[in-house]
């Protein structure tokens, strides 16, 4: 814990600004009050699905809060020549329309509606819908890493840290009493666990854990996309141009991303993204939010379960 402190008390005195940390956070309040007052990704922005506009408004969104908040920092930093590099605006433009595809993505539906999988649809459904980041995550990034970025460095935050995941274990054995308590909460068992059966064993004629490891798998993977994409590009990848200033826009699109979740988790993600966002950018490897996040899912997952048996 005390690397954990070290890299968060180190990094704050560095960047913390009073005045960027306020705008930011009144910028981020805004956005955060106007999804919810109008419901601006599932009433708004979902009503397009399927169609071209649904990809242009998420880029919109997603662009236009990283960019602003960016540009906060720049300015704050007095560092706003960057704007004026072509190397920062095809990094970030990149992201951002990596982002917006994953977040539109639902090519993986026309699988799921073969016949093969009529008698599984609900499983197949949801374990197409994890893979896809496959498809809108992993091969773009990699195709950019080795044509474009050409780095020396680890993909992304794929670097080897034995001794960082002791810290990360650590941290996640301190959410388990947390977790714990979630799962007596009425309002928790509504949700989880995410896998429901759908009566996928008995019409694959398995054991009932085939179906079940082979679904929370498929979960898992698309919490790994998500940290190769928001802390492994966004941060680590973007810090060879934005330093420091790489995590706090990766914060505020990283909140972007949770707005057709309840506000909790909402507001949460932004103080987990910018410690996670801290993790990455001084560890320079993204095995930490990996950690914590599969095992958080897994667990709730676990207490769900249990709950229920």
């Amino acid at each position: 814990m005390r690397k954990l402190i070290t890299y968060l008390t180190d990094f704050i005195r560095e960047d913390f600004k009073p005045s960027l940390y306020g705008l930011t956070a009144l910028y981020l309040a805004a956005w955060i009050t106007l999804n919810y007052s109008v419901d601006l990704e599932d009433s708004i922005i979902d009503s397009y699905r399927g169609s071209w506009i649904r990809l242009v408004l998420f880029f919109l969104l997603d662009a236009t809060v990283y960019f602003s908040v960016a540009t906060f920092w720049l300015f704050s930093h007095g560092k706003q020549s960057i704007l004026r590099t072509a190397k920062f605006w095809l990094f970030s433009l990149f992201g951002m329309i990596v982002m917006a595809w994953w977040q539109d993505f639902t090519a993986y539906q026309k699988l799921t509606a073969l016949p093969a999988f009529v008698y599984v649809y609900s499983f197949a459904h949801y374990c197409f819908s994890n893979l896809s980041s496959a498809v809108t995550i992993w091969l773009p990034l990699w195709i950019f890493y080795r044509w474009v970025d050409r780095q020396p460095s680890y993909f992304y935050g794929f670097r080897p840290d034995g001794a960082g995941l002791k810290m990360y274990g650590l941290m996640l054995l301190i959410m388990i009493p947390l977790i714990g308590w979630a799962s007596f909460q009425p309002s928790f068992l509504q949700t989880y666990p995410i896998y429901k059966g759908w009566g996928t064993a008995e019409a694959l004629k398995v054991p009932g854990w085939v179906p079940a490891l082979i679904f929370e798998a498929c979960y898992g993977f698309d919490f790994i996309s998500t940290e190769l994409l928001i802390r492994g590009f966004l941060v680590i990848g973007m810090a060879q141009i934005l330093g420091r200033g790489a995590v706090l826009p990766m914060v505020a699109v990283y909140a972007c991303i949770h707005f057709g979740k309840p506000l909790g988790e909402t507001i949460g993600s932004i103080f987990g993204g910018y410690i996670l966002g801290i993790l990455a950018y001084e560890s320079r490897t993204i095995w930490g939010g990996i950690a914590i996040h599969l095992g958080v899912a897994w667990f709730m997952e676990l207490g769900a379960f249990l709950q229920k048996l």
